[in-house]
C-alpha cells in the first residue's frame, strides 16, 4: 500500500471529492486527519473507514480556528506527511446577479482559507525530510466564462497562489495543484447547464490520488476536457471571446 502509515490531513473531507479521496486513502493504509465544517458527517465518515483516523472539525473561513486546529493537529502527530486542501464554496452566478456577501465568503473559503492553512503548516513541514501540500483549485480557474463568477475568480487566484508556493518552498516540500473538470458532487448538482465529460466522484478521487506520487506539478482530469480548455486559453484574444460567446449561448439554451 503506497500510503501505508502516512499521516494525511484532508481539509474538506465531509463530502464530494474530499470524501472520496479519504475513502480511497484509508483503503491504501493511510492514517487520516479529517476536517470540514460538518462534524457529524466527519464522524460518520471516520466510523465507516478501515483503520484509525482522527476528526478535527474546522471552518477555514475562521482564521483563529485555523491557527488553533493546526496547533492541535501538529501536536497530535509526529510527522504531517501530506496536507490536501479540498475545502470549497461553490455558488457560480452572472456578475449582474452576484450576491456580494456570498462572494466575500467564497473568497474566505476558497482562497484565504487555503493561504491560512499553508502558512500554518509550513513551519512544521520545513523540519521534515519530506512533505507534500496538495491544493484543489479547478479548471474553472483557467479562463473566465459566462456565469462562473465569483467562483472562477477564486480558483484562478488559487492556481496563481499554488504556483507561487511551489517556487518558494524548500525542495523537500512537494507542491501539487489539483484542477478537476466537472465531477458529480453535491456542489455540481446545483448546475442547471450541461457539464461535458462529467466524472463520477470515485473516478476523480483515483485520478487525484494517482497524481500525488508522480513528478508532475499539476493533477488535472479528465484529460480530454482539460486539453480542450487549455487550447481555448492559447487562442488569440478575439477568437477566445467568440468561442466563449458560443459556449455561453449553448448553455443558455439548456
Amino acid at each position: 500500500m503506497r500510503f501505508q502509515g502516512q499521516h494525511i490531513w484532508i481539509i474538506g473531507a465531509s463530502s464530494g471529492i474530499g470524501k472520496a479521496v479519504a475513502v480511497e486513502l484509508a483503503q491504501q493504509g493511510a492514517s487520516l486527519i479529517l476536517s470540514a465544517r460538518n462534524s457529524e458527517a466527519l464522524v460518520a465518515l471516520k466510523d465507516s473507514l478501515p483503520g484509525k483516523h482522527k476528526v478535527y472539525p474546522l471552518d477555514v473561513a475562521d482564521n483563529v480556528a485555523v491557527e488553533r486546529v493546526i496547533q492541535e493537529v501538529t501536536n497530535e502527530v509526529n510527522v504531517l506527511d501530506r496536507v490536501i486542501y479540498m475545502a470549497a464554496m461553490y455558488e457560480p452566478e452572472y456578475i449582474a446577479n452576484m450576491d456580494l456577501d456570498k462572494a466575500s465568503m467564497m473568497l474566505r473559503v476558497n482562497i484565504l482559507g487555503a493561504m491560512g492553512v499553508v502558512k500554518g503548516v509550513l513551519p512544521v513541514m520545513e523540519t521534515q525530510p519530506y512533505a507534500q501540500i496538495a491544493i484543489c483549485a479547478s479548471s474553472a480557474g483557467y479562463t473566465g466564462l459566462a456565469g462562473g463568477q465569483p467562483y472562477s475568480a477564486t480558483k484562478a487566484a488559487l492556481i496563481n497562489f499554488t504556483e507561487s508556493l511551489a517556487v518558494e518552498v524548500p525542495k523537500h516540500i512537494d507542491v501539487k495543484l489539483i484542477n478537476p473538470g466537472f465531477v458529480k458532487t453535491p456542489l455540481t448538482d446545483k448546475n442547471q447547464f450541461a457539464m461535458p465529460m462529467i466524472m463520477e466522484v470515485e473516478d476523480a478521487a483515483k485520478c487525484l490520488i494517482g497524481g500525488l506520487n508522480n513528478n508532475n506539478f499539476e493533477i488535472a482530469f479528465p484529460k480530454k476536457f482539460i486539453l480542450l480548455l487549455k487550447l481555448i486559453c492559447i487562442l488569440p484574444a478575439r477568437l477566445q471571446q467568440k468561442v466563449k460567446h458560443k459556449l455561453a449561448n449553448r448553455s443558455s439554451e439548456k
